[in-house]
């Protein structure tokens, strides 16, 4: 069975207390603390999984609480959910440059609050994969080739899968984009079409590479990422900053491993995927063949999957119009050969996606 986590909830309402544990006793081992003062005895005896810290305390407020976790080896590395009455963007901004891994609004309903504390522990762990993971690099880089290359692709596959959870897409984006790239590739093969490039490729590292096209939105904040309606004109500026955000990522990951061919891929699809043919697109406004061949690919096949993939704001649509939008946008978002190439396939995509739906 799985181990049950351990969560203290810390508020000096008792009302908000008694309602909080009520809501939580059945899936985890819940200590309520009715001051920070008293969150701080317990941990002298119990370290949790997961803190949810209200902000608006007397003596010591959760801010201050967090500035102690924070400067204490011992419970540093504790995650922490901060609980508020308030809907204040400023304090939210102060508590997010803490460390806190997320901000709950009172009062809470059951539903949202497990979930979001759900979310949070399944971003924990995956990160103390990685963090384990850059901890044994060293070591693992003496042994032989076989097994570093097996403890690469794991990296890959913790990092994909935190990008696509904190994402909102943990739907099988990842798996379907591997699943297009590899019909496109096969079929430029058989066409023979940029073959002088491709012959120079590992085809299992572009595999493997294109799962991480979207890593750098681990930079952007979940507010952005998970809002439920369209992004305004600064928020989506932000947003365009996650494939220099996700390059920068892979660059400090590319420092420790033994085997670097793979990363050169991934750098080059997380950072123009949203790159458009005639130059229309970000970050940094490439044109035609300029944008890598891999990101010129990853572009299909990441709109291709957007389309056909329900969104908070939107309905997803039919294949034979995802179809249809890639086809005009030949010459302008797309490279116009590539799409050529696309369309001989899109029945096959058509029925990988068909099993998610």
């Amino acid at each position: 069975m799985d181990r049950r986590h351990t969560i203290f909830l810390v508020d000096d309402n008792n009302v908000d207390l008694a309602i909080g544990k009520s809501m939580l006793k059945d899936y985890y081992n819940v200590y309520p603390a009715q001051s920070a003062h008293k969150l701080f005895d317990l941990l002298y005896n119990v370290v949790p999984d997961l803190i949810l810290l209200d902000i608006e305390m007397p003596e010591m407020n959760g801010y201050e609480a967090m500035r102690m976790l924070n400067d204490d080896p011992r419970f540093m590395d504790i995650p922490v959910i901060f609980l508020t009455a308030a809907s204040d963007a400023e304090a939210e901004l102060e508590g997010l440059s803490l460390g806190a891994l997320d901000f709950i609004t009172k009062p809470f309903t059951a539903p949202i609050l497990t979930k979001r504390i759900e979310n949070a522990l399944a971003v924990v762990s995956q990160r103390n994969e990685l963090n384990n993971f850059k901890c044994n690099i060293k070591d693992i880089e003496r042994k032989n080739n076989k097994q570093v290359v097996d403890i690469q692709n794991s990296v890959l596959n913790v990092l994909a899968e935190l990008a696509e959870l904190r994402g909102g897409t943990a739907d099988g984006h990842v798996n379907r984009t591997h699943k297009y790239l590899e019909l496109l590739l096969n079929q430029l093969i058989a066409d023979d079409i940029y073959s002088d490039e491709i012959s120079t490729w590992n085809l299992d590292y572009i595999y493997s590479s294109a799962q991480l096209h979207d890593v750098g939105k681990l930079s952007i904040s979940d507010k952005i990422l998970n809002k439920p309606s369209k992004l305004s004109i600064d928020e989506f500026n932000e947003m365009k900053k996650h494939p220099f955000a996700g390059v920068d990522t892979l660059r400090k990951i590319e420092l420790g491993l033994a085997h670097d061919t793979f990363m050169r891929h991934a750098r080059a699809i997380a950072g123009t995927h949203h790159e458009k043919w005639d130059g229309t697109g970000y970050p940094v406004g490439l044109r035609g063949e300029d944008i890598p061949l891999e990101g010129r690919l990853m572009a299909i096949v990441d709109v291709y999957d957007a389309l056909i993939s329900p969104r908070p704001y939107r309905r997803p649509v039919s294949c034979a119009e995802a179809e249809r939008i890639i086809a005009m946008g030949s010459g302008t978002h797309f490279d116009p050969v590539l799409v050529g190439v696309f369309q001989k396939v899109a029945v096959q995509f058509a029925q990988i996606a068909a099993g998610h739906r």
